[in-house]
């Protein structure tokens, strides 16, 4: 028997088709099996890559050099034209950096850490587009770790889209980007794990700061790069991690604090952080409690929280205040304090020379004192 010609069976099947076509929608059925196959829809990118897309043209990394003189060398080998002559002599050498940044002015102003770029001879910016420039420090601010650098007029350049830090709930997702170890362009994600920790928990006491605290991985390289939230908005500037116990870590400065301090940095204002001239500890009613229970205390303390004064220091706002060790800061201007991040908070946002009023247990009795801030004393070296 001859085989059918092919046509046949397509015959066939189309007017099987055509017959179901009719018969079938008389009974109420439909025939999706037969319906011509819709075309594949296009994959979606995930909400990570979506967010990255809106910052990534805005990070940027930073190499930095600054020349260290050893001790002991002749200061006369620091002169320029000696240097240009003979370059780094015997007891100086180059150091160099890298850390990452993020494009806040398209205009040519980058956001970094203090720490990237403080005391550095050449900072050069290299762009997501592979672009090199060399920028120009135009600020830093030590107490935040926050600095500012300007890049010449360029054309292209992409700013990146500054969040609302204070809208931040833990539990929010977290992105971070930036070149750690020299790796460029890499993006890491987490989420927020907590808010507003003191950076003087974490050992830094020549720093005013509350961090956000993220399990987002940040690694050497990452500072100064951008930490942004699901919908692509800075919401952080990544800034040190946790090393050793407790690896994995990571803190950012909240971008509320860096838009204003970039603001002054950006305008050649100096920082002015206010001073009282206090090393203060916690002090909780339990503590307290056990302290007064030990009979070799020097003194009683009060069985309450509070910033406990530990030491008032010579000829500053304090002392002048009439501030003693061993006083309790119960209340600052309108706010209760009950750890020292609390005082540090109101001291910050105080008017320098003018009078705060501090309420402060000594011994049994309650004292109202009003202290005047000063302008915080610069670092040594």
């Amino acid at each position: 028997m001859a085989p059918l010609p092919v046509a046949l069976p397509r015959l066939l099947l189309t007017a099987l088709a055509s017959l179901l076509a009719m018969v079938m929608p008389v009974l109420g059925l439909s025939m999706p099996l037969l319906a011509a196959p819709a075309p594949a829809a296009a994959a979606a990118h995930g909400f990570v890559a979506e967010a990255v897309a809106r910052v990534a043209p805005a990070v940027v990394r930073i190499d930095t050099e600054r020349r260290v003189m050893v001790a002991g060398v002749d200061p006369a080998f620091e002169d320029p034209f000696l240097r240009d002559l003979f370059g780094d002599l015997p007891g100086s050498r180059r150091e160099s950096g890298q850390g990452s940044g993020v494009i806040i002015d398209r205009e040519g102003l980058v956001l970094t850490n203090a720490h990237v770029v403080d005391r550095a001879d050449r900072v050069q910016i290299t762009l997501a587009d592979g672009r090199q420039l060399d920028g120009t420090v135009a600020g830093v601010d030590t107490v935040t770790d926050l600095a500012v650098v300007r890049l010449p007029a360029t054309q292209g350049l992409r700013a990146a889209p500054l969040g609302d830090s204070e809208d931040l709930l833990p539990g929010d997702w977290a992105i971070a980007l930036g070149n750690p170890f020299g790796l460029d362009s890499t993006v890491t994600l987490g989420i927020v794990s907590s808010l507003h920790r003191n950076i003087s928990t974490l050992g830094f006491t020549d720093k005013r700061l509350e961090l956000i605290q993220t399990d987002a991985a940040i690694n050497p390289g990452n500072s100064g790069g951008p930490l942004i939230n699901a919908a692509g908005e800075v919401i952080g500037l990544n800034t040190l991690v946790r090393a050793g116990p407790g690896a994995g870590l990571g803190f950012a400065i909240p971008i509320n604090l860096a838009r204003g301090v970039a603001r002054q940095l950006a305008s050649g204002a100096a920082v002015v952080h206010p001073y009282l001239g206090l090393q203060l500890v916690p002090l909780t009613a339990r503590r307290a409690r056990e302290h007064n229970q030990d009979p070799n205390a020097l003194l009683p303390l009060p069985e309450q929280d509070g910033a406990l004064v530990q030491q008032v220091l010579d000829h500053s706002p304090a002392a002048s205040a009439g501030l003693r060790r061993g006083d309790l800061v119960v209340a600052a201007g309108e706010r209760s304090v009950r750890t020292p991040a609390d005082l540090l908070a109101v001291v910050e946002g105080s008017r320098i020379g003018e009078p705060l009023p501090l309420q402060v247990i000594r011994g049994s009795e309650t004292l109202n004192l009003a202290i005047r801030p000063e302008i915080l004393p610069a670092s040594p070296g």
